[in-house]
């Protein structure tokens, strides 16, 4: 590990030297590249050197301890051990995880769709209460979020909502996001007071710019229509809204959050090329024997990743066994702890598999 360590540490200190560089601080997209760079491998470095600086006052105390003569100087340094050393392993457990290679993806953008699952008029309603937990989640991350497509429900809320969320490391936090979410509660419309069970499904897909996928344009049908807003008011009454269906799969995406025909294009597209990457995803992880399920689920009661059981006031992750009795504050946005925790168990199984050498 100290090894990788030294490697990243020569990195970093040759990156800061060429952004000072004048061909390079003129070429944007190449300094914007490297500034992204130094920031990621800056992070490491800081807690390296911490990490190397215990190492050598660890190590200069075992000195003094073995060889001075001193019972007072010799005491000192058995008091510097044996404070020092437990500081050890919770960083050496730090830079393992942050060894670990990092998807390429969890730095882009994310498109996020919510559908409403099992349970009727409640399920399209809790699909809206999900949007709003998610739109104050990403107030928080100071993200941007903005819907492009949505579904009303009948009673209240969306059948579907899909958004953009654009910002730093979206992909990378939201992705934990992508599966079935449970509610229990009493509608609004129950009149006996039962508690009822619904289900929506989240999913999350990074952004596709340029990905390399075959893509046809003479494989894509493009329809137009007049767009309207969330809750059935009117945008605009101009053909502005996209809709693309790329024919040899059958996928639909469609845009109508801008007036201007071709920024609804533009996203419109950008969806369609994420969802075909999650597609040709699937697809290679099935040939190389991947056991991964899909991230939709089948949206049935029984398929979930979290609970958010209202009369308890409890919301729980499944994944991690993770329970909080702090419903309101979730269902306000405060989901980092369930993500955070996440991510740890999943970099955990991944050197447990010795994904990080």
């Amino acid at each position: 590990m100290i090894e990788k360590l030294e490697e990243i540490k020569a990195r970093f200190e040759e990156v800061g030297q060429l952004m000072v560089q004048p061909d390079v601080m003129s070429d944007m997209a190449n300094f914007t590249k490297l500034s992204k760079e130094y920031k990621d491998l800056e992070k490491i470095v800081a807690v390296y050197k911490e990490y190397a600086n215990l190492l050598a006052n660890i190590a200069s105390a075992k000195e003094v301890l073995h060889n001075e003569k001193d019972p007072e100087f010799k005491e000192m340094a058995k008091m510097e051990i044996d404070e020092l050393t437990p500081r050890l392993e919770p960083l050496e457990e730090q830079l393992k995880q942050m060894l670990i290679p990092k998807d390429p993806t969890d730095s882009k953008n994310a498109i996020l769709e919510i559908r409403a699952g099992a349970g009727g008029d409640e399920a399209s309603i809790f699909a809206g209460d999900l949007l709003r937990m998610y739109q104050k989640f990403a107030e928080k991350q100071g993200w941007s979020l903005a819907i492009t497509d949505f579904v009303d429900g009948s009673a209240g809320g969306f059948n579907k909502i899909v958004a953009n969320v654009t910002g730093t490391d979206v992909y990378g936090t939201l992705k934990y996001e992508s599966g079935v979410h449970r509610v229990q509660r009493v509608p609004a419309t129950e009149t006996q007071g039962r508690v009822h069970t619904s289900a929506a499904s989240v999913v999350v897909l990074p952004e596709m710019d340029d990905v390399e996928i075959d893509l046809d344009m003479n494989d894509i049908r493009r329809d137009e229509f007049c767009s309207s807003g969330p809750g059935g008011q009117s945008v605009n009454t101009t053909y502005s809204a996209i809709r693309l269906t790329h024919l040899p799969t059958g996928v639909v995406v469609q845009c109508q959050d801008q007036k201007s025909k071709l920024k609804n294009y533009d996203k419109a597209l950008k969806e369609l090329k994420s969802r075909l990457y999650a597609m040709e995803l699937e697809r290679h992880n099935s040939e190389v024997g991947a056991e991964r399920k899909s991230m939709i689920g089948s949206g049935d009661r029984s398929d979930k990743i979290r609970t958010y059981n209202y009369p308890q006031g409890r919301v729980t992750d499944h994944r991690i066994g993770k329970s909080v009795h702090n419903l309101p504050a979730v269902m306000d946005g405060d989901i980092i702890d369930f993500i955070d925790e996440l991510r740890i168990a999943e970099n955990a199984e991944k050197m447990k598999e010795g994904t990080a050498e």
